[in-house]
Parts: structure tokens; C-alpha cells; sequence
């Protein structure tokens, strides 16, 4: 794969109009090529939608062209592109008769169904450890897992300005043009921002500040609403590779990124990345995330993984194709993973998220920060659950177990009881509380539990639900009430009951 000088974007609006026409959608794609052939793609497995691709219908002449990047008769491109127009402006190049696209196109669905089209360079449409090749210093990846998961855990709201710190191909940049009036977008390396503003044109969006630096550096002195990284955060033996070698010790470079946040956020703002840390023998892990938060910021650090130094130095030798190497050149890049995380005693690597809202209670001392470990599946988008995070956070800082034991609540939807016990027994072993949505967490409840929240329904106070459930159970009330609020408080912050303001009450 080697790399070449990037299109222009001044036709692109033709083109975009063309793709459009010929369905070289996500749907268009899906239906064409079958569920199997297009998820055997995004491993970057080319054999099934080759022979889904046999035809010579418009469709099929775009797949082959951008997706598997195979030569296309003239004829047929023509027949489909403005041929002249895509080999003056860069798209494509012509040769013998024939045509190969110079970069990657790839259909994208937007949250509301909109028709997007990320552009990186050849072969490098999926990131990960899919082994795509030989990854050169500089190259722009376009779509993958991380990218999306990003996107999805968002908290989307208009919002005045937006900032996309390591844009790559302009995926995040992307997303936020449909709610922000103004984005910003930085890389480090000027082709991603070259491949950004591709991105954006021929996705039909409107055109980003782009602006060349690392982290903060482009944009000192300025803030936003939002802020979105996924930086290159893989913590590796130097920074051979841009676009996951952060070059800085360690996980200096996530760090980094987020204790800077602080400054760059707007009141209320909202900020996300995507992130790696160490874990050490000498710390906790939770200790060690904690410690990044910068002041006046409350925070949500979720870990989704973790990684002995083994698996994770195999994972990004694979990703880089170094498997494919003389095993002698294998064995001495791997050599040189294990030095390093043998000289800064880390035993293991997290991976997950980590959300960041600036608040006038975080800068007052009263800061809400929750640091947990969820490997479980969650839904996706994750922005509305995020957002109501933090409302709840809010709600509870302000709440003593009296102005609990006040409130009303509702049980938040799609929540299931399940009972866990021997078949036949009259009572079961323990009553487990279970999300559909969001997070889809589970979590265990007494009677007493399971009863209040049964019947949460926003009609009586807390404090007079207890009062019922204790006669019914034969409990002394003043005691419930001592001991309730605690287990109402841990279900009011894991959602599985929402507070309703005064407004929504419906008596009590």
C-alpha cells in the first residue's frame, strides 16, 4: 500500500450524487451484497462480496471499485461516475483501459439515516487486529469498531461548538456537524486532515475548521461544548505509527489529553474519549484514573477490557502486520513490548471510555466521579444513557435520605424482575432487578427492595411506600426507613428508578 496524493474535493457534490444514485449506500450494500458477504467485509474478508459482485450493474461496478479495490473497465465506470471529472480531481486513476479508485470510499448510515461516505486510505478501511497489512507511518485509517463505539456514546444535543482531537478520516467531525454550529477537527498529521475534509464534502456536510497540531496545541486558548478523541492511544515501544502510537510513556498521552480537558470545556460541556491505561503492580487502576480528572470536571470512566502484556502486545503486532514478518523480526519487535512494560512494572492493559461534564458543583469540590469496570454488552447509542448519568448524579448530590425518603420515582423502562431460586421452593434464593436498555445492567434485591420498586409508579412518596411495605412485611417502619435510603439511592444511580421533579407528580 503506498501512499498518494489525495482527491479534491470540487466535484465532489457530483459524485456524492452519483454514488447516491447508483444505492452505493449502507442499505444499498447490505441488500446487495447479503448479510454474511458484508459482514465477511468489514473483516476485511474480500472472497464473498467478490462473488456478489459478479454483474455488471452500477452497484456492483462501485463495490468492486471502491471496496475491493479491484480494476474496473473504463466503460462501465463511466457508465456510472463522471469519469473525466473523478480522474482530474484525484478519485481515480485511468490506465490501459482501466480504472482504480486512489482512495477508499465506504457507505456510512448516520444516526437518522443519513447517506455518509468515510474516505481513507487504500486498505485501510478497518482498523483493529484484523491484520490489514503493512501499515506505512502517515497512512489514514477509515471506519472501525473504536470509531463507531465513539460515536455512539456521544452525548448529542446542539451545541455551539464542537472539537475533534486526532480527526483521522473525519468520522467524529462528522457526526458532529448535525448538532454543532461550528467543529473544529486536529490531527497531528496534515493527511488526515486532508482525508476530514473529504469526509465532509462528499458526505454532504458542511466544512470543519481544520487545523494541524497535536492535542490542544492547535486550539489554545479556546473552548467547547464538545469535545471527541479517539487519540492513538496503544501503548507501545516508541511511535512508529501515527495513528495509534501516541509517542509518549506509557498512557502519558491519554493522560495527558484528559487532564488538559479542564480547561478546553465550557460550562455544562460535555467531553469523550476512547482510552488505554496501565495497570501497574504498584497502584490500582481506579486510583490511577482517578488522579486524570481534572479539577472542575465530574466523570464516568467505564473499562470495558483488560489485557494481560502478552495478549496486548500480540493484538497490535497482528494490527500491524508485524505476524507476517521473519520470525526472527517478529520475535525481537514482541521482545521490545515485553521491555517495556517489564521496565515500568505493567502487568496488564484497560481499555474503555471515559466521559468528562464540566459543573459548577465540581468546581465548588463537589465532584461526581465514578469509576467502574462493565464488560458486558450494552446498547448502543449510549449518548441518552450517558446524559441521564449525570442528571442523576446531580439529582443525588443534592439529596439527604430525608429528601429521598420525599421523593417520588418511576421505574425506568424495560426493567425485569427475575427470581433465582430451586424449582418449587416457595421463596426464591435472591430477586434480581434486570435493564433492556442502556448499560443493561443487573442487580440483586431484597423483598423490601424488589416490593418499592414494584410499585414505583410516581403516586406516593418514597417514604410512604416504605411505610405500606412495612406493614405488609411486619417490619417496625421507623427502621425501614433508616435502612431503605441507601438501596434507594444505589438504584436511583444505576437508573433503574428515575426521580420525577415536582411537576410530574401525580399526588403525595
Amino acid at each position: 500500500m503506498s501512499k498518494t496524493s489525495l482527491p479534491a474535493p470540487d466535484h465532489a457534490t457530483r459524485l456524492r450524487e452519483a454514488l447516491l444514485a447508483a444505492a452505493f449506500t449502507a442499505d444499498g450494500l447490505l441488500d446487495l451484497l447479503g448479510a454474511p458477504a458484508y459482514a465477511a467485509l468489514a473483516r476485511s474478508e474480500t472472497v464473498p462480496a467478490l462473488r456478489a459482485t459478479r454483474g455488471d450493474a452500477p452497484l456492483d461496478t462501485l463495490v468492486r471499485l471502491f471496496l475491493l479495490q479491484r480494476p474496473v473497465p473504463a466503460g462501465r465506470v463511466a457508465a456510472v461516475l463522471p469519469l473525466p471529472e473523478c480522474v482530474a480531481d484525484g478519485w481515480l486513476t485511468e490506465s490501459g483501459g482501466e480504472v482504480r479508485a486512489s482512495v477508499d470510499v465506504r457507505p456510512y448510515s448516520g444516526p437518522d439515516g443519513q447517506d455518509w461516505f468515510i474516505v481513507s486510505d487504500l486498505g485501510c478501511a478497518v482498523g483493529g487486529a484484523g491484520g490489514i497489512g503493512s501499515h506505512e507511518e502517515g497512512v489514514v485509517l477509515g471506519i472501525g469498531g473504536a470509531s463507531t463505539t465513539l460515536a455512539g456514546i456521544t452525548v448529542r444535543r446542539p451545541v455551539a461548538s464542537a472539537l475533534d482531537v486526532g480527526t483521522g478520516s473525519g468520522i467524529q467531525a462528522l457526526h458532529a456537524s448535525q448538532h454543532a454550529t461550528r467543529v473544529t477537527a486536529t490531527d497531528l498529521n496534515p493527511r488526515a486532515l486532508d482525508f476530514t475534509r473529504l469526509t465532509l464534502a462528499l458526505s454532504g456536510a458542511a466544512p470543519a475548521d481544520l487545523r494541524e497540531g497535536s492535542l490542544y496545541e492547535p486550539v489554545a486558548g479556546e473552548t467547547y461544548d464538545l469535545i471527541v478523541s479517539n487519540p492513538p492511544f496503544v501503548i507501545s515501544p516508541g511511535a512508529r505509527l501515527t495513528y495509534r502510537d501516541g509517542g509518549m510513556a506509557g498512557d502519558d498521552l491519554c493522560r495527558t489529553l484528559v487532564q488538559q480537558t479542564g480547561d478546553r470545556l465550557n460550562e455544562d460541556g460535555y467531553a469523550h474519549f476512547l482510552a488505554n491505561w496501565q495497570h501497574t503492580e504498584d497502584e490500582e487502576w481506579q486510583d490511577r484514573l482517578r488522579s486524570w480528572v481534572p479539577h472542575g470536571c465530574d466523570a464516568w470512566i467505564v473499562q470495558r477490557e483488560v489485557q494481560d502484556v502478552t495478549q496486548y502486545a500480540e493484538l497490535w503486532l497482528r494490527d500491524s502486520g508485524d505476524h507476517r514478518t521473519e520470525p526472527a523480526e517478529y520475535a525481537a519487535r514482541y521482545d521490545a513490548w515485553l521491555d517495556e512494560f517489564e521496565a515500568s512494572g505493567t502487568k496488564g492493559v484497560g481499555f474503555g471510555w471515559i466521559t468528562l461534564r464540566k459543573s459548577a458543583e465540581a468546581a465548588a469540590g463537589k465532584p461526581s466521579i465514578v469509576i467502574e469496570e462493565w464488560p458486558h454488552a450494552v446498547e448502543q447509542p449510549l449518548g441518552p444513557a450517558i446524559e441521564t448519568h449525570f442528571a442523576r448524579q446531580d439529582y443525588l448530590r443534592d439529596q439527604d435520605d430525608a429528601a429521598l425518603l420525599a421523593g417520588h420515582f418511576i421505574l425506568a423502562a424495560e426493567v425485569v424482575q427475575e427470581q433465582v431460586g430451586l424449582p418449587g421452593a416457595e421463596d426464591p434464593e435472591h430477586v434480581v432487578l434486570r435493564q433492556n436498555r442502556g448499560m443493561r445492567r443487573a442487580t440483586k434485591v431484597d423483598a423490601v427492595g424488589a416490593g418499592f420498586a414494584g410499585v414505583c409508579d410516581g403516586s406516593l412518596p418514597a417514604g410512604r411506600i416504605l411505610d405500606a411495605i412495612a406493614q405488609l412485611m411486619n417490619e417496625d417502619p421507623v427502621l425501614l426507613r433508616d435502612h431503605t435510603p441507601q438501596a434507594i439511592r444505589l438504584l436511583v444511580e444505576e437508573g433503574f428508578l428515575e426521580p420525577l421533579p415536582p411537576a410530574g407528580r401525580t399526588s403525595g
